[in-house]
């Protein structure tokens, strides 16, 4: 199987190195990839990941037998509308259907019609009718960009103002109730039809320790999650998913690809807090870690609508953890082109970095690197984690100290 791979980020590094393991794989082209995932596949960096026409004239070129897109918005630009219209399977939603991330609204009024439980919401375009949804919901304030904003457009606060000024900011908003309770994010991969999900995750959205600062893109994440309620996956594949599907169907757009689920588990169980059309980063770090399936059979299975033939998947044992290092100033303004060592220790993951001419290595993101490991039990994984973060070199870089602390700590619990 030849695949090629869209984007050039943390996921898509996690994704190239599950990849690569599968027999199936006889060459993997990235386009643009990064330095990591140059390590293991054929890097085309010429290639615009967001432009539809020049990825699907890419895939007929290479001959590729499966297209798997990354990140959010190529999916939202109908890349893989363009790839699919030249016969080539392709894991990832159509445009139509990728408005479950493109749009807040869109994933609302989905939601609404498969009666999928979620928060109480408003769609807001001037500041009288942000005024009156502020009022009804009350604090914490939950106000969330309509579009895209690589997971730094939800502001969660206290401050009226804070809250009205980023409402101002987006133009479009979605403001809803808040949900309480601890989070997790469920990757589903789907046909369409069939449905297989893989472990839940949790990820960790703020800058600093103990959830302080502003959201991120995501600074850490860990699977599996030993205070989950039993059923947590059943529920939610009955409740949310296989509707959510169902209702796309009848729409017309069925999604294909990676459904992720975002979760709150509050006292009354699960709710969903928003969709993504594609796996999650920093989660894919840690769920691919412990995937023993095949990982291109089982995507190509889901581009070619045989997902219901697919054997059960099959999972290692243990514990997975992943930490980000970031760069200074993340996630408001990022220092870029600082040098880094110390990234060619096992359990690396580039998410953002350039490699000079001469083989330095520097920053090129807000998100740095990941750094990943696998363990018998999570304390275990933590550790191993940290082991890793502790050998890398970049100046003014940060990341958290408490990836997986509380729930190696036994501290999470559902709220009653």
């Amino acid at each position: 199987m030849r695949v090629l791979l869209v984007g050039g980020g943390g996921r898509e590094h996690a994704l190239a190195l599950g990849l690569v393991a599968d027999p199936a794989v006889e060459s993997l082209i990235a386009a643009p990839g990064n330095p990591g995932i140059a390590d293991v596949a054929s890097l085309r960096g010429d290639v615009n990941p967001a432009d539809p026409a020049a990825v699907a004239a890419l895939a007929v070129e290479t001959s590729a037998d499966l297209v798997i897109i990354g990140p959010e918005a190529p999916l939202v630009a109908g890349v893989a509308d363009a790839v699919r219209a030249k016969g080539i399977a392709v894991f990832g939603p159509g445009a139509e259907a990728a408005r479950l991330e493109g749009s807040k609204t869109f994933a609302k009024d989905v939601m609404t019609a498969a009666g999928v439980p979620t928060a109480r919401a408003y769609t807001c375009t001037d500041a009288a009718a942000v005024a009156r949804a502020l009022d009804e919901f009350g604090v914490p304030y939950v106000v969330k960009d309509d579009g895209l904003a690589a997971g730094k457009g939800v502001v969660v606060t206290d401050d009226r103002a804070t809250a009205e000024r980023h409402a101002a900011e987006c133009g479009r908003v979605v403001i809803e109730e808040y949900l309480s309770g601890p989070e997790v994010s469920l990757f589903v991969v789907t046909d369409g039809e069939a449905a297989l999900p893989l472990l839940p995750a949790q990820d960790f959205k703020r800058v600093g320790d103990g959830d302080a600062g502003p959201n991120t893109g995501g600074m850490g994440a860990y699977t599996p999650l030993p205070w989950a309620p039993p059923g947590l996956v059943d529920d939610v594949m009955r409740d949310v998913v296989h509707p959510t599907l169902a209702e796309l169907r009848r729409r017309g757009t069925p999604f294909v690809g990676l459904l992720y689920v975002g979760l709150a588990i509050t006292p009354s169980g699960p709710r969903v807090i928003e969709f993504n059309a594609r796996f999650g980063d920093p989660e894919t770090q840690v769920v691919l870690a412990l995937l023993e399936t095949p990982l291109a059979g089982l995507l190509h299975a889901a581009a070619t609508g045989t997902l219901g033939a697919h054997p059960p998947l099959r999972w290692r044992d243990g514990a997975a953890v992943t930490v980000v290092v970031a760069a200074e100033g993340y996630p408001e303004r990022p220092r870029t082109g600082d040098v880094i060592t110390g990234a060619d220790r096992a359990g690396i993951i580039h998410a953002g970095t350039r490699r000079d001419a001469d083989g330095t290595l520097r920053s090129a993101g807000g998100r740095v690197l990941c750094a990943t490991a696998t363990g018998p039990d999570l304390a275990a994984a933590r550790d191993a984690a940290y082991e890793v973060v502790r050998g890398v070199e970049l100046d003014g870089a940060h990341h958290r100290t408490d990836i997986a602390a509380a729930a190696v700590d036994g501290r999470i619990t559902i709220p009653g």
